[in-house]
């Protein structure tokens, strides 16, 4: 038996949004025990923001979704990658799908203005970092080589 040395996927083992929504309820169940807000009282400008900062997120995800599709490959990491983008906001961001997620995380804590929410928001990025990007960059590198080490020395992994 032999094993394949490129492998077909990143095998990423938890669906990358699925880091972002147990973050946020775990920030949002911790507030429940512990209350603390973003900013005192219920003010209107940082549920404006937030709501903002929200659909932001939403869009920058969907813009690199998009794009992932005009490339011709999935943007789901239990696929196979069959291009690469290079294109929209893969210019300026190697992983625009998670800082969209990202935003529209923050935003979301900012608009029900729960400060717990909103610190698990790194810690989201950071296990997304840990078990997803490490493997699907790993997985890039392999399958793709030089165009995409490449890509990695002028475009940063998150901004």
């Amino acid at each position: 038996m032999t094993t394949d040395p490129k492998p077909a996927t990143s095998r990423a083992k938890f669906p990358p949004p699925a880091f972002f929504v147990l973050a946020l309820a775990a920030g949002f169940l911790v507030r429940w025990r512990w209350p603390a807000s973003i900013w005192p009282g219920n003010d209107e400008a940082l549920r404006g923001a937030g709501a903002a900062v929200f659909l932001a997120g939403l869009l920058f995800a969907s813009w690199a979704v998009r794009t992932f599709r005009v490339a011709g490959t999935s943007p789901n990491p239990t696929r196979p990658t069959e291009a690469l983008a290079f294109a929209g906001p893969y210019r300026f961001t190697r992983n625009p799908m998670y800082l969209g997620l990202s935003a529209a995380s923050a935003g979301l804590a900012m608009f029900w203005n729960g400060l717990w929410a909103l610190l698990s928001v790194p810690v989201a990025m950071a296990l997304v970092s840990r078990f997803v990007i490490v493997r699907e960059e790993r997985y890039l590198a392999s399958r793709f080589g030089t165009p995409y080490l490449e890509y990695t020395k002028n475009v940063r992994r998150w901004i």
